[in-house]
């Protein structure tokens, strides 16, 4: 029987669940995953449903739609077999990229990966090992502008849903990722404090820190600063190397990100205001 996934947010008020319900029984829906938040500061209401039905697309897509209208609410359904779509971009450092493909290879990362692009050559002939299509696109302060146009023809041509930056070194205008909201997800070196610029995993080793970490974010006007998705931390001590600090940061990095894919892929994160609802599984 096929699943479906269904999303909303909207103003928080009395009857909201009970539409939905009534909706989902409707089209002889068996839920089988229910989370809500009502979350207090935006006075949002943020719901994620998981059913089971053996009525067609249309007829639940239309059934949903319709009961959620009244609410003026923000809607997504569909099956869940419809996997999203996920661009990869990379520059040269390939641990996060080989940790996507190998779980996505695997079949442990729900989406479709139609395309890898990078900056650089490097990491072909990892991407063309998983028979997935690599498309270097160079970027240079002349040629940024002609750089992300190609970006945006790729983003039709395999009718992305969204992106995933796997240490890509180069900063997207705020015109690219406006036309992307709440879709494009990079991976953040974070410590306390925070280390910006070159060789981050050296100066943390320099300023003796006790904890290292990584942060997936939605990417936004203000660099790094994006709604947090996932987040992890691992202690560390004087003992270890600038090189060990690098090791354990990249193992965290790749973790955080696979998560942070998955959980998008999966519909279960939420944008309330700055912040996100996580309806972890």
């Amino acid at each position: 029987m096929p699943r479906y996934i269904f999303t909303l947010r909207c103003e928080d008020r009395a009857g909201i669940v009970l539409a939905i319900a009534r909706a989902i029984g409707e089209v002889g829906g068996n839920i089988v995953e229910s989370a809500q938040f009502s979350d207090p500061p935006t006075g949002l209401f943020c719901m994620r449903v998981s059913f089971d039905s053996s009525i067609e697309f249309p007829a639940v897509d239309g059934a949903l739609r319709a009961s959620s209208a009244p609410f003026g609410a923000l809607v997504g359904v569909r099956p869940e077999s419809r996997l999203r779509r996920t661009l990869v971009m990379v520059s040269k450092l390939d641990h996060c990229l080989a940790d996507l493909l190998y779980r996505w290879k695997i079949g442990e990362l729900p989406v479709e990966i139609p395309v890898v692009v990078s900056n650089h050559g490097d990491c072909a002939p990892l991407v063309e090992s998983y028979d997935v299509p690599f498309v270097h696109v160079p970027v240079t302060p002349s040629t940024k502008g002609r750089a992300e146009r190609a970006l945006r023809e790729l983003v039709a041509e395999h009718e992305v849903d969204f992106i995933v930056l796997a240490r890509y070194m180069q900063v997207l205008s705020p015109e690219f990722f406006e036309s992307m909201p709440d879709s494009i997800i990079n991976i953040h070196h974070s410590f306390l404090p925070g280390f910006k610029g070159a060789r981050p995993y050296h100066q943390a080793y320099e300023r003796g820190v006790k904890i290292i970490g990584a942060t997936a974010h939605y990417v936004t006007a203000d660099l790094d600063e994006g709604p947090i998705i996932e987040q992890s931390v691992n202690r560390v001590s004087h003992a270890q190397s600038a090189s060990d600090l690098v090791a354990i940061g990249r193992d965290i990095e790749r973790t955080v990100l696979a998560r942070a894919v998955r959980l998008q892929a999966e519909d279960r994160v939420v944008l309330a205001g700055n912040r996100t609802i996580v309806f972890s599984p």
